[in-house]
């Protein structure tokens, strides 16, 4: 059904066929609870590695690069596991964390105060849109999500391509650069990202009307995250180019 149609991979088509048959089922307020939790692990490591950057810098690379790919094994087990998501989500945001924290001290040597800003309007979007997702502002309709869905996927192939090419030399140096081109792709790119909340908002309010199983709250809270984060690497990334035109 396009009820259950997202460009979150972590949640598209993730509460097809979960109904709990005994005990306990999904909520919102536990959603919730389960994505604070989530946000208190990825706090803690980013924190964590923030602080070893300023002390060894050289030792954070081994940390990106270990959470990067332990975060992302992980969320591929989570995405077709999510019974064990109760175990994998927080282990998930853990990693993330190591990821972000140095991603961001790196960006903080060079423009001071931009992490607590990308921080800032990450979570001013997060609020910003849960009000227009509670209010009806924004309704989810097939025609929003089939755009949002394909502005998603075609970011993520020109990701892809451009990940593929870069090790050929070749390098998208205008929409990378600070000009307007640059900085506007990256402002489409953070419009998409905060529309996928949106959704995943969508998603997780018709899982917990559908029965599902307890443990899908953890689940419905790694997909929240996974969109938080792709936020947060964009604002910094949008930031960035904006501080380096001054």
């Amino acid at each position: 059904m396009a009820l259950f149609k997202t460009s979150n991979p972590a949640l598209r088509g993730a509460f097809t066929g979960e109904h709990a048959a005994f005990g306990d089922t999904m909520t919102m307020p536990g959603t919730v609870n389960k994505t604070g939790i989530l946000l208190l692990c990825a706090i803690a490591t980013s924190a964590w590695t923030w602080n070893r950057f300023h002390t060894d810098p050289e030792s954070v690379g081994a940390l990106v690069l270990g959470g990067a790919i332990g975060g992302f094994i992980v969320a591929l087990v989570t995405i077709f596991k999510k019974e064990w998501s109760p175990i994998t989500a927080p282990v998930y945001a853990l990693l993330e964390g190591l990821v972000l924290g140095s991603i961001s001290a790196m960006f903080e040597v060079r423009y001071n105060g931009i992490a607590l800003q990308a921080i800032g309007l990450t979570f001013g979007v997060l609020v910003v849109m849960l009000l227009a997702y509670s209010s009806g502002i924004i309704r989810v309709t097939d025609k929003l999500r089939l755009g949002i869905v394909a502005a998603t996927g075609g970011i993520a192939l020109f990701y892809l391509v451009e990940f593929i090419l870069g090790f050929f030399g070749f390098h998208f140096a205008t929409i990378n650069g600070n000009g307007a081109i640059g900085i506007g792709f990256s402002v489409i790119v953070v419009i998409v990202a905060s529309l996928n909340l949106v959704l995943d908002f969508d998603l997780i309010e018709h899982g917990a009307q559908s029965g599902a199983p307890k443990y899908m709250e953890w689940y419905g809270a790694f997909a929240v995250m996974v969109t938080l984060i792709w936020l947060y690497l964009e604002m910094l990334r949008l930031l960035s180019k904006t501080r380096s035109r001054n």
